[in-house]
């Protein structure tokens, strides 16, 4: 009785005030969620998995010790990914982050290299631009894909140094100068001889993700992974 008065007011409460598609603005129908199903069909997903080589690992070779590299979808300048990963930053859109997290874990849970992940990192926001914002971007999409690895996800370790611009703008070595000391590491003695995947929301040059990484030098007997969003092709 009280599952079918709950099911009732939600479908009142849908019809009052619908949920509208992220990619095309059309009302979602029951069993849609974020997307319609013909934008979801429409989404740019990349084959990069954690077995063959792909053009996002080529982005860290000779920067940094880097296992391998996987992006869930494309960046494009314009469509579906940029506007979901838009409301996800700017718009209060934190669940964006857990959805795209469950589809992720999916695809790489069974991953046989990522057996031995035991620790899921997010790339760190600074303090001022995390209470602006009121969230990490990339929080939710950590914890979900440390769910599905059945590893600890922990935001303790990695910290933002200073407050950075927004990088789109930036060609490589201005995004490397800029972010070249921005990260810190603290508790490294906890992250010895573990397994670890960093985490982020677009990958374009790498500079960001290669600034993290270098933050984890002093970690000993370490294999570190990446997994984002989306990367730019």
């Amino acid at each position: 009785m009280t599952s079918n008065l709950s099911k009732i007011l939600n479908d009142a409460l849908s019809y009052m005030v619908p949920e509208l598609c992220f990619g095309c603005n059309a009302v979602l129908y029951r069993g849609e969620h974020l997307l319609c199903a013909f934008c979801r069909n429409e989404l740019p997903l990349t084959d990069f998995n954690f077995r063959d080589e792909n053009p996002a690992d080529r982005l860290f070779y000779g920067r940094c010790q880097v296992e391998k590299v996987s992006a869930l979808l494309y960046y494009p300048e314009n469509g579906i990914v940029r506007n979901l990963i838009h409301h996800l930053k700017y718009k209060k859109q934190e669940r964006i982050g857990g959805w795209l997290g469950s589809w992720f874990g999916q695809q790489i849970r069974d991953e046989p290299l990522l057996k031995g992940v035991s620790v899921v990192l997010p790339v760190p926001l600074h303090p001022k631009k995390k209470r602006k914002r009121g969230y990490n971007q990339c929080s939710r999409f950590g914890k979900v894909i440390a769910e599905h690895l059945g590893a600890v996800y922990a935001e303790k370790h990695l910290l933002k140094n200073t407050p950075t611009r927004t990088q789109t703008s930036k060609n490589r070595w201005k995004r490397w100068k800029s972010t070249e000391a921005a990260y810190r590491l603290q508790r490294p003695g906890e992250l010895e001889g573990r397994d670890i995947l960093i985490v982020d929301d677009v990958l374009t040059t790498g500079a960001t993700l290669e600034a993290c990484v270098r933050a984890l030098d002093s970690v000993m007997d370490k294999r570190i992974f990446i997994g984002v969003m989306a990367v730019v092709p």
